[in-house]
């Protein structure tokens, strides 16, 4: 993860925008944000067996997808990927 420090701050503008559960609905994203330059970073992280079969959210697949934008593009980003089966977006956290 890049941050850009000044004067001892970090100012980290990556933010986890989504998880993504079939590469079906990966590979469509991953084209929507090309084809609108939005700039994404994927981190992907396997399921245990057992999340798999008593997981909350009832999805079997074996992969879970995070992907990542910059805050700023984060509106347009909603708009664009309305509709992906298996996209479910991260709910902005206030502090």
């Amino acid at each position: 993860m890049s941050a850009i420090m000044f004067d001892d701050k970090v100012y980290n503008r990556e933010v986890a925008f989504c998880k993504v559960y079939s590469m079906d609905s990966k590979e469509k994203l991953e084209k929507i944000f090309l084809k609108n330059r939005i700039s994404y970073f994927i981190e992907w992280q396997d399921k245990s067996f057992w999340q798999r079969m008593f997981g909350s959210d009832g999805r079997k697949e074996k992969t879970v997808y995070i992907i990542r934008i910059n805050e700023e593009d984060v509106e347009r980003a909603k708009e664009l990927v309305q509709g992906i089966d298996s996209v479910k977006i991260r709910k902005e956290e206030h502090n």
